[in-house]
């Protein structure tokens, strides 16, 4: 009797689905982290505040939500973002390791160079795919602060009054009520981009995006590389504690290095529709003209604090979602088999 087929498994796709899930976990932690540094990067240097004194500011203007405005957009984001990422990082890494295995070499580990190559095609993969996506959320974490700073956004005065049935009204000294616009949703800011400015609005700031991509490089590529150290070392794969380490100190390098062009990034994309466009380097240079190299670094504080922790995070929680997924998959396939 012929025996049953064994279901493949796709680690591919089990990966992605690890990442996003441990991008999404790891967002929620740290995201009010992400609209102070945000905010920072975006205002002019005359509006800087100190940390503390800036998510006082923000609770009192607008409440505890505050720190989490555009937070449905970065989840979506991060969840696309990562579910990409691996898939195709993971895909990547399986060609190079096959390709070791006929080549007849020792090690299947990636080295250096290949891990560096991973994360090029599948960041920049990543990139064009969600760019959208972040510019939408970059637009809703900064668009209510500029509406106050600009004195749009500001508490309408509305008459009440009662009508007798000839229709006169009795109330024309009655006291002012006051209403507060709604923050914007991810529809609502879609819909206004998409209108004033056209499609080509969400693609701004793509170019620096793609130069962000030596970021991921260089954090995947240290971590992948100590991560290898750590397991000849101890001969057995690393713990989620030790993950979580890792994961941190391959990100606070790669974001410490990168963090100019994530400032300009930001910027591009809150840029209107009718102001010059620039270059990264044009816009590089007009920072440091108008603020200094400082300039360059608005918002790093509550930057890399909150890259290292969705960082650690992130890989602490995947590989225990990667274990649990492939779980879940292969209980899936077996009660699929029996049917």
């Amino acid at each position: 009797m012929a025996s049953k087929p064994v279901v493949p498994q796709n680690d591919n796709v089990a990966h992605a689905l690890a990442g996003a899930g441990g991008g999404i976990l790891s967002m929620i932690l740290t995201y009010p982290l992400i609209t102070l540094s945000t905010r920072a990067q975006v205002e002019s240097k005359r509006a800087e505040t100190a940390f503390l004194a800036a998510v006082k500011r923000i609770i009192a203007r607008e409440g505890v939500a505050g720190l989490y405005a555009g937070l449905d957009s970065a989840v979506f984001g991060i969840s696309v973002t990562n579910f990409v990422y691996y898939y195709w990082y993971e895909w990547t890494r399986g060609s190079f390791e096959a390709a070791a295995t006929r080549a007849g070499r020792a090690s299947k580990k990636l080295t250096t160079v290949e891990s560096m190559i991973a994360g090029a095609l599948a960041g920049s993969a990543t990139v064009i795919l969600t760019n959208p996506i972040w510019v939408i959320n970059t637009r809703m974490t900064t668009r209510r602060e500029r509406l106050e700073e600009s004195g749009e956004l500001v508490e309408k005065p509305t008459t009440t009054s009662t009508s007798t049935s000839t229709g006169s009204s009795d109330g024309d000294n009655a006291p002012a009520v006051t209403k507060k616009q709604k923050a914007p949703t991810t529809i609502s800011t879609l819909l206004a981009l998409l209108r004033e400015e056209g499609p080509q609005a969400l693609f701004r700031g793509v170019i620096p995006a793609l130069v962000l991509v030596i970021n991921p490089i260089l954090q995947y590529t240290l971590f992948e590389q100590m991560k290898n150290a750590v397991e000849r070392r101890q001969r057995r794969s690393i713990t989620p504690t030790v993950a979580f380490f890792l994961g941190a100190l391959g990100k606070l390098f790669a974001t410490s290095v990168t963090y100019p062009y994530i400032t300009v990034k930001s910027q591009m994309h809150v840029a209107a529709s009718g102001e010059r466009k620039e270059g990264i380097n044009q816009a590089i240079r007009r920072v440091i003209k108008e603020e200094g190299y400082a300039g360059l670094y608005k918002g790093i504080g509550p930057k890399v604090t909150q890259s290292v922790l969705t960082a650690a995070f992130l890989f602490a929680f995947k590989d225990v979602l990667y274990e649990q997924t492939i779980k879940l998959r292969g209980a899936a396939a077996r009660k699929a088999l029996k049917a």
